[in-house]
């Protein structure tokens, strides 16, 4: 019931203009809170217009043409219009038609025409503009040129950089003739307020540039940045006649996915920022012809025909139908009633990088008392500062901290490096005492008190735990509604804190570990001096034990290698075929085999003879393959590494042949 009357309170003073509470919601106690008959009642009843279409807070400004008269572009402005849709009064006032930014000149006043060639997307686009001009209005012509929304325009290439866009570019020094490279800014939203803190920017006040594609007129109209998207879309209904449900809006940031978020937190532009609105085209509807009896029938139509339109579905524009459309439920970042910590962990970790994005603190999963082990109960060389993470859905402020301040590169270095960072959501009630029993276990009924009482309204929250003198407490929490230099400032300020803490219990922890250390040596010395000469003896023992087993070892595989070895060139030895004598035939060859030292060995083998036959006799004569390789001398070729099948002639050996023999 409260939100919806402060639905109604926001309504009432949206149509109205009347600022001051206590005033409105003195006129809807007297209406019993009935929006309409309290509107009816504080609105004029001589003219029956709205006070804040009086107020300058909406603007009804008609649409500015561009009529090119010559090689420099002119706008021409029609008259300012203010009116009431209800009432249909209309209030003109001439303006008299000058280029847009001229400041009336003097009589005696000369000022130069400036001449600006704008590059963009291999274009050069020519302006002529008075230098008494603005940016500002340098930017709308550009704007009309390239169709780069004056918000969105970075422009490159200046002599002097302006300052705003209220600068007048007189105050520049420009030459007559000026080039500057226009390039679109890649993020939606005002860079020049980027910096500004979120409750800086829900002071602010916000200029809406609305044309209306459906009547043609362009509306200026002024928002608080407290007022929401949804809002403003609302008061839109009411100077196009069309519903929300029915806009179709362009011009908003690609980023604004929900309009329940405030003008502070959209990303639009500051202090303007335009946008164009529609009406969906109407949907295909079913037509069902009744035989009526009309006397106001056209003489095209039949006289006892009327054409009705029944629709399938209530896709009407009046208020009470709903298009079918199914709502989509934002997931939270936690379930309900979560009961095993680490799970809630793990799910509140995956649904913070599906909602906001990769650039987010290394959230650590488990439960608060494993986290406040991991950083806080660890030796003082080892220990970090706890960062508690409390999230709520229903908090305005949470996009806006979750994206730009834990998501600033700044703040995760700083984390990464000093912090174990813990996040959990409190948006269900029974998480939110789930929680609170965590800390009432692990900091006592005080850590418990300072959570259960904070608003709502100033989540989310980091709260930092750090480990002091033995005990660890709450060192601070840093709310929502700040800034990221302030949030810097409080990270900063914790770490230094507990880094001074830190170097003093290292220094206690190292004085109590030396006088452990020195009783530990003199029991352990007393110890030693009573089983020395028993350990000597004993390490004797075993040392010439352990020798004597090395050495049989050692021998045993000696001999076994040996064996293995002898056994092999016996094996070798028996199949190697017996030499052929001098005069046995034209097919015996004479092969020297040069070894390592420089000697040679010589043997008579048959041309047909397998190479496979040469190095049985190498082996036999103690040189096994495995460890030599037999080298041609020319050509030169590793003989091991060819097809010992292959015969002496096959090989094309010389009735001669001297052939190397080399180490592996």
């Amino acid at each position: 019931m409260a939100e919806n009357r402060d639905a109604i309170l926001a309504d009432f003073q949206a149509c109205t203009g009347i600022d001051d509470f206590g005033d409105a919601i003195l006129y809807l106690e007297a209406t019993n809170w009935d929006l309409l008959a309290a509107i009816n009642k504080a609105m004029p009843q001589t003219t029956q217009q709205l006070p804040s279409e009086i107020t300058p807070d909406i603007e009804m400004v008609e649409e500015i043409k561009v009529t090119p008269r010559s090689s420099t572009s002119k706008l021409q402005t029609v008259p300012t219009v203010q009116n009431s849709k209800k009432a249909g009064a209309v209030k003109a006032d001439v303006v008299e038609n000058a280029k847009p930014g001229t400041s009336r000149p003097k009589s005696c006043m000369k000022n130069r025409t400036l001449t600006f060639h704008i590059n963009y997307l291999d274009n050069v686009y020519k302006i002529n503009l008075s230098e008494l001009s603005t940016l500002r209005e340098l930017k709308q012509f550009i704007w009309c040129k390239t169709s780069v929304a004056p918000c969105q325009q970075n422009l490159h290439g200046w002599k002097k950089e302006p300052g705003t866009p209220n600068t007048v570019l007189q105050t520049l020094d420009l030459p007559r003739e000026n080039t500057l490279y226009l390039s679109v800014l890649s993020q939606d939203g005002d860079v020049a307020n980027e910096t500004a803190s979120l409750s800086e920017r829900m002071t602010q006040t916000y200029t809406l540039n609305v044309k209306d594609e459906v009547h043609n007129k362009t509306y200026k109209l002024k928002f608080p940045g407290t007022r929401t998207v949804l809002e403003v879309k609302t008061d839109i209904y009411s100077l196009i006649d069309v519903p929300v449900r029915n806009q179709q809006w362009k011009g908003w940031p690609s980023s604004l996915k929900d309009d329940n978020v405030i003008l502070a937190q959209s990303g639009i532009c500051y202090p303007e920022h335009d946008l164009s609105v529609g009406k969906l085209p109407a949907k295909e509807e079913k037509k069902k012809v009744v035989d009526l009896i009309d006397s106001d029938s056209s003489i095209d139509e039949p006289e006892d025909v009327e054409e009705f339109d029944v629709p399938e579905e209530f896709t009407g524009d009046d208020d009470i139908f709903i298009d079918d459309v199914k709502p989509t439920k934002v997931e939270r970042l936690m379930p309900e009633n979560v009961v095993d910590e680490v799970m809630g962990t793990l799910h509140f970790a995956e649904q913070f990088e599906k909602r906001y994005g990769p650039a987010h603190p290394d959230f650590f999963t488990g439960t608060f008392e494993d986290a406040l082990k991991e950083s806080c109960l660890k030796p003082a060389k080892e220990r970090k500062l706890l960062a508690v993470y409390l999230h709520h859905d229903n908090s305005v402020l949470a996009n806006v901290f979750c994206t730009q301040l834990l998501g600033f590169e700044t703040v995760l270095q700083l984390l990464s490096a000093n912090f174990i960072v813990w996040g959990w959501d409190i948006t269900y009630e029974s998480n939110k005492e789930r929680f609170l029993y965590s800390v009432t276990q692990t900091l006592g009924t005080v850590g418990s008190l300072a959570v259960s009482g904070i608003d709502v309204d100033t989540l989310p929250i980091l709260m930092i735990i750090m480990r002091s003198r033995s005990n660890t407490e709450i060192f601070t929490i840093v709310h929502g509604n700040v800034g990221v230099n302030e949030l810097l400032t409080n990270l900063v300020q914790a770490v230094d804190v507990f880094q001074e803490q830190r170097r003093a219990d290292i220094g206690v922890e190292e004085e109590r570990q030396a006088r452990e250390r020195v009783k530990q040596e003199q029991d352990r010395a007393y110890q030693e001096s009573l089983a020395a000469d028993r350990a000597k003896e004993e390490a004797k023992q075993m040392q010439e034990e352990l020798e004597k087993k090395q050495k049989e070892q050692a021998e045993n595989e000696r001999l076994a290698e040996e064996a293995r070895k002898e056994a092999h060139r016996q094996a070798v030895e028996s199949s190697l075929p017996p030499e052929p004598q001098q005069g046995a035939g034209d097919g015996v060859m004479k092969v020297r085999v040069r070894l390592p030292a420089g000697k040679f060995l010589e043997r008579k083998f048959q041309s047909d003879t397998p190479l496979q036959t040469l190095f049985n006799f190498l082996i036999v004569e103690g040189y096994p393959t495995e460890e030599y390789k037999l080298l041609s001398s020319w050509p030169r070729r590793d003989l091991t590494s060819m097809d010992s099948k292959l015969t002496l002639m096959e090989l094309k050996f010389c009735p001669q042949e001297t052939v190397i023999l080399e180490e592996r």
